[in-house]
């Protein structure tokens, strides 16, 4: 009797989703499945099984598995694994025989295949960034406050097209932030992620390469999403002729796998791989590449946990009324916070809210609960001096008529030095920047902050969070309960999810996860950021604040990692509202301030609606699409303008500024250029590259040792 061939399933589990195609004995589909593991992959594959069981039965069958995140599974259950990109290939070059591009943008990769007309193929993938893939497009859609699913649809409507970084999915978010407040709509948001999306791909993948057709579009987001293949389409310089989109692109890899799957002897039944994957694993992070537990025991962190915090002096409410008092905003890239303090630094009243991109609607809701405590305690404050710092702080200072704009690293330091005044070093991170400052005989020595990358904030890891669904508090204390910290590294957000997907596969539990997140901010920060080789450049007298910090996990791991005592306000999330209202409060006190000037709050928070009207700038080739932001109180803000030529928010368009590179080029240029004395020879060179910077040192040396100089003349 003739033996029974087995059917072929193919395995894709990537980053975000698990997909499966089965083959019958002659290569025809008859079943495909497509699904979000949310990092549950065991289960999720299980699932899909049990389904092929339902509609196909007990079939024989060989197996391989594709997929940046099969790699563990086939370890664990010893089954073949093909690198997903050869299983893409393979699909392509038996069924699209005339493509010679193949685009695949996967949940957290891109991969782009040059294939030449001899066969061979060119193969290249995001590096060390994941900007631009399904993982960036569900954070994006997270952020403006749209599901994923309705994001294309939104999109269609778009009318402009603004700028948005898509190097880091962090850095994106301040962007989108800043079209939010400026009140652009979520359609022109919604196609700017899409561009910026293609352009990312285009600079990571393309490098200057001119796609030749045919292009042949896979992947979930190039599936799902028909404008961003629009968009890439555009970027690329194709016509739409030049594109294949397959009936079922987002299963491709899985399609190869199963195609490949036919090299694989080893046969097994559909029940039988059900009961395989159902196994149990053992954590192995309990005995391998784990760090020390942040805490021996729970009595230990209660103990600890009691004194973590240094506190800041309050004042009672009541003691405010008819008294000079200082208020300070730091509207921040993803919170708002306030405080009201009294003369002596005391604080009285403290806000702090998630601002959703909506900078004035925050700081209002601030004011108002202020307002309405005072009120509640029949207590009247003169409101003498008012400040504001951070992201939005242009914004805030020019709706609300405050008083002054502080940087926000002197901000953060003078309210670290109310704290501890010899401090040495302070540590801030937010929900998407950390800054660092590294203090010197009571002056500011050096300041770092994160700038390419921005994993390690506090939105890391809140993404985190959520991917393990828990609260950020709860993420904390499973972090501090951990005896086993897996280490995790500290990578780009989006590609840590890999890494912490790969440490669930192999059984870690999320406890353990949550306290190696916690080592990695912190690693982050010291390797990456500040990249410190000697850990006494930090001094003694360490404080760390920002929202961050109030992560107890977080705290601990810099003290475990340091091995110093750090010093943590109790306001460690308002630090730099705190110190812009010491600042504005020294001010006042220095200049023997009498004024009867009094800010009432309850004026200041009737700001009604906004109108908004694009324009265009005028003043350059530029053309800056410039926002008018109108408010019922009568105030203006200009928002999108690269430089304050014409429209300004501080009053410089009313005077003629001085040309800066006019003066530059004076100082650089304006100078003898021949010797005293005797000629004794002639000497040219390029206004050009680093002789243009350093002309002043060459033109001296050379003039001095008796040599003229001839400059070459200016570029047109």
């Amino acid at each position: 009797m003739k033996a029974v061939q087995p059917y072929r399933v193919g395995i894709d589990i990537g980053s975000t989703t698990a997909k499966v195609v089965v083959l019958d004995p002659g290569n025809a589909a008859i079943f495909t499945d497509y699904k979000r593991h949310n990092a549950l992959i065991s289960h999720t594959i299980k699932g899909m099984f049990q389904d092929i069981l339902k509609h196909l039965g007990d079939l024989t069958i060989t197996v391989n598995i594709a997929g940046s995140a099969g790699m563990g599974i086939c370890e664990w259950l010893s089954i073949p694994f093909i690198q997903e990109v050869i299983a893409s290939a393979e699909v392509t070059q038996r069924y699209y025989p005339d493509v010679r591009t193949l685009l695949d943008i996967g949940g957290e990769d891109s991969k782009l295949i040059l294939i030449n007309h001899q066969g061979r193929a060119d193969i290249r993938m995001n590096g060390n960034c994941a900007g631009g893939t399904g993982a960036f497009i569900d954070q994006m859609a997270t952020l403006i406050g749209v599901p994923c699913e309705d994001l294309n649809q939104i999109a269609e409507h778009y009318e402009s097209i603004h700028s948005i970084a898509s190097r880091c999915g962090v850095f994106a978010k301040t962007d989108i932030q800043a079209l939010m407040s400026r009140g652009v709509s979520k359609p022109d948001i919604s196609a700017s992620i899409f561009n910026a999306i293609a352009l990312q791909t285009i600079s990571t993948l393309l490098r200057g390469f001119t796609p030749e057709a045919k292009v042949l579009f896979t992947g979930g987001p190039l599936t799902f999403i028909p404008m961003l293949r629009k968009f890439m389409i555009e970027k690329m310089g194709l016509m739409q002729t030049d594109i294949i989109v397959p009936e079922h692109p987002e299963i491709f890899p899985a399609l190869g796998a199963a195609l490949l799957s036919g090299t694989n002897i080893c046969e097994t039944s559909i029940s039988e791989f059900i009961n395989l994957i159902a196994t149990d694993r053992v954590d192995s992070s309990s005995n391998e590449d784990v760090e020390d537990p942040l805490f021996n025991s729970t009595d230990e962190f209660h103990e600890w946990n009691k004194t973590r915090f240094t506190p800041v002096e309050k004042v009672d409410i009541s003691d405010l009324h008819q008294k000079e008092c200082f208020l300070g905003i730091d509207s921040g890239s993803t919170t708002t916070k306030a405080v009201l303090i009294d003369a002596n630094g005391r604080i009285a009243l403290d806000h702090y809210l998630q601002n959703r991109g909506e900078h004035i609607s925050a700081v209002r809701e601030c004011l108002l609960f202020f307002s309405k405590k005072l009120h509640e305690h029949h207590v009247q404050p003169k409101i003498v001096g008012t400040a504001v710092t951070g992201y939005g702080e242009d914004l805030v200072q020019t709706i609300f008529g405050l008083d002054r704009g502080i940087v926000e690293t002197l901000a953060h330091y003078r309210a670290a030095r109310h704290i501890v005044d010899d401090v040495n070093f302070i540590l801030d991170i937010g929900g998407q920047d950390m800054k660092a400052m590294f203090i010197e005989n009571g002056s500011i020595r050096k300041i770092e902050i994160n700038e390419a990358c921005s994993s390690g904030c506090g939105t890391f890891l809140q993404s985190f969070a959520e991917i393990l669904n828990c609260s950020v508090a709860q993420f904390s204390e499973e972090a501090c309960a951990s005896s086993s910290p897996c280490n995790l590294g500290s990578r780009c957000t989006v590609f840590m999810n890999s890494r912490v997907k790969q440490s669930l596969r192999e059984g870690a539990q999320v406890n353990n996860i949550a306290a190696g997140l916690a080592y990695s901010v912190i690693r982050n920060c010291l390797n990456k950021v500040l990249k410190i080789k000697d850990i006494s450049e930090l001094g003694e007298n360490i404080v760390v604040q920002g929202g961050t910090f109030l992560n107890p996990s977080v705290h601990r791991a810099f003290e475990k990692i340091t091995g110093k005592n750090i010093l943590c306000p109790d306001i460690s999330a308002m630090m730099g509202a705190y110190g812009c209202a010491l600042m504005v409060k020294d001010e006042y006190i220095a200049e023997n301030n009498t004024t009867d000037k009094h800010i009432d709050l309850g004026k200041i928070t009737k700001i009604g609606n906004c109108k908004k009207l694009s324009i265009h700038c005028d003043g350059c080739s530029n053309r800056c699409n410039v926002t008018k932001l109108v408010y019922d109180n009568g105030r203006l803000f200009y928002s999108g303008n690269r430089c304050e030529r014409v429209f300004s928010n501080g009053g410089i368009s009313s005077g003629k500024g001085q040309n800066i590179f006019a003066y530059q080029k004076k100082l650089l240029f304006d100078r003898k250029n021949k010797p005293s004395g005797t000629i004794k020879n002639i000497i040219g060179m390029p206004r050009a590259l680093n002789v243009y910077e350093n002309y002043p040192f060459w033109c001296t040396l050379f003039v001095e040792l008796g040599i003229e100089v001839k400059l070459s003349s200016r570029s047109s």
